[in-house]
């Protein structure tokens, strides 16, 4: 059954659903009817409390997990609140200030992506996480140095002006003209287009033996090629810091389920392609529990936004994920603003 809008329920109800969520999100724990009637702002008996309870229950926004104890939110429920009921708490000036500091540094593209994963998880209370840009950057030129002792240095020119370069074991001495005459043909292939593209495009050429190099530049050409695809498989596609912050008291109640979320973020792709997901949302996403399949199991939910370069090109997605529990008002605009710092600092990060 389909839950209701949150705007079809009476003012009674909504007031004593958001408290239940409220309370759920604090303590971890459900919350029953003498707690909701101990302040006594609601001017009801635990009884009409009681059947205001079983109310929502019978509408799916409500769960009790065991026949004594008072209420918890489902999935659907959390999902109600979020979308209708939150109210959003902006970081304060200390976050901004600590979050515009831990991302302001200049150094390689991957020390900042752990620490924004690092800063997230210290943040948020849960397990941050961070995909690596895309590099699919168009190149310009490719060239191979004699390094001497049956090594080379493969060096990478992107139109951008960047380069990159890699040390290649060659097996013995080459002469200068392989070296050369390997450079060119790469180049040739390379001018404007990705490493993927380029080199789909070479080893179909070399596979039917359409070039005209000898033995010695072909080789040279399959082993570049090898370095930068094994390069581009090495590189993680997910940063994950703060798993340790998933084991808090409340997961020795439910270890199964902290185990099974352990598990799923041990397959990082999966991960990254929930992620990924987010890419092209116009605001921060909000995946609750059996949501996603992924995460059906383990009960959890993941917080995501994307992060743009200084062009404006999406080229990441950073988030959260930690229990249903999750503190959405709060976590929700941390990472949007992180997302948002991050971008700005990309290009003060050497790629």
């Amino acid at each position: 059954m389909a839950s209701p809008p949150i705007t079809e329920l009476a003012e009674r109800a909504r007031e004593i659903f958001r408290r239940v969520v409220e309370g759920y999100i604090e303590s971890g724990q459900p919350v029953g009817s003498k707690t909701l009637a101990a302040d006594g702002t609601l001017s009801l008996s635990p009884a009409s409390i009681r059947s205001v309870l079983a109310e929502l229950e019978s509408l799916g926004l409500l769960a009790a997990p065991h026949t004594s104890a008072g209420r918890m939110p489902t999935d659907a429920g959390l999902r109600i609140f979020v979308d209708g009921m939150m109210r959003v708490a902006e970081p304060t000036h200390e976050e901004r200030a600590q979050i515009e500091a831990r991302l302001s540094e200049s150094g390689p593209v991957e020390q900042a992506l752990q620490k924004t994963s690092a800063l997230l998880s210290d943040l948020s209370g849960a397990a941050g996480m961070v995909m690596v840009p895309t590099r699919e950057q168009k190149l310009a030129q490719f060239s191979l140095v004699d390094l001497g002792q049956g090594r080379a240095l493969a060096v990478l020119v992107g139109e951008d002006g960047g380069v990159e370069n890699r040390v290649m074991e060659l097996g013995g001495a080459l002469s200068p003209s392989a070296l050369d005459q390997a450079s060119n043909y790469i180049t040739s292939r390379l001018s404007g287009r990705t490493l993927a593209d380029a080199a789909q495009a070479m080893h179909a050429e070399l596979r039917a033996g359409k070039t005209q190099l000898d033995d010695a530049s072909r080789d040279l050409v399959e082993r570049g090629l090898a370095v930068w695809s094994a390069d581009a498989d090495e590189r993680p596609v997910l940063i994950v810091r703060g798993a340790a912050n998933l084991l808090d008291e409340s997961a020795l109640d439910d270890i199964d389920r902290v185990r099974s979320l352990l598990d799923d973020l041990e397959n990082k792709q999966s991960v990254a392609s929930l992620l990924e997901s987010a890419r092209e949302a116009d605001a921060t996403r909000i995946f609750i529990g059996s949501e996603n399949r992924l995460f059906g199991l383990s009960g959890s939910s993941v917080i995501a936004s994307p992060y743009r370069d200084r062009e404006g090109r999406i080229v990441g997605v950073l988030g959260v994920i930690g229990p249903t529990r999750l503190n959405y008002a709060r976590v929700v605009p941390m990472v949007d603003l992180t997302a948002r710092s991050l971008g700005r600092s990309l290009d003060k990060l050497i790629v």
